[in-house]
């Protein structure tokens, strides 16, 4: 089982793209991370569902599952997980609705 994860989203910017300062906690030690995202990519990803902090959180719980929060990069668009895991998008309901 994946360790417990702390994860803090600020709205840092509403303009488009959104942006967000994420921290995750573990334990003692934390990671810090700058995300954008395109209003058309939260569209698109919740339909308007969730709140875009709610998908920026699914989203790192998501990438949690599958590496340490030392291997998330510290600043990206969240467009750019699903090259990296390409089950992404179709996964991100699953972590939405927890």
């Amino acid at each position: 089982m994946a360790a417990a994860h702390n994860i803090n989203v600020v709205w840092a910017d509403d303009g488009d793209p959104l942006v967000f300062d994420v921290v995750v906690l573990e334990g003692t030690s934390e990671s810090r991370h700058r995300v954008t995202m395109a209003q058309a990519a939260f569209e698109r990803l919740t339909g308007g569902a969730h709140t875009p902090e709610k998908c920026i959180e699914a989203a790192f719980r998501f990438l949690l599952d599958r590496e340490p929060k030392e291997s998330i990069l510290g600043r990206f668009d969240v467009t750019v997980i699903s090259r990296y895991f390409p089950a992404f998008e179709r996964k991100l309901a699953d972590y939405l609705d927890v």
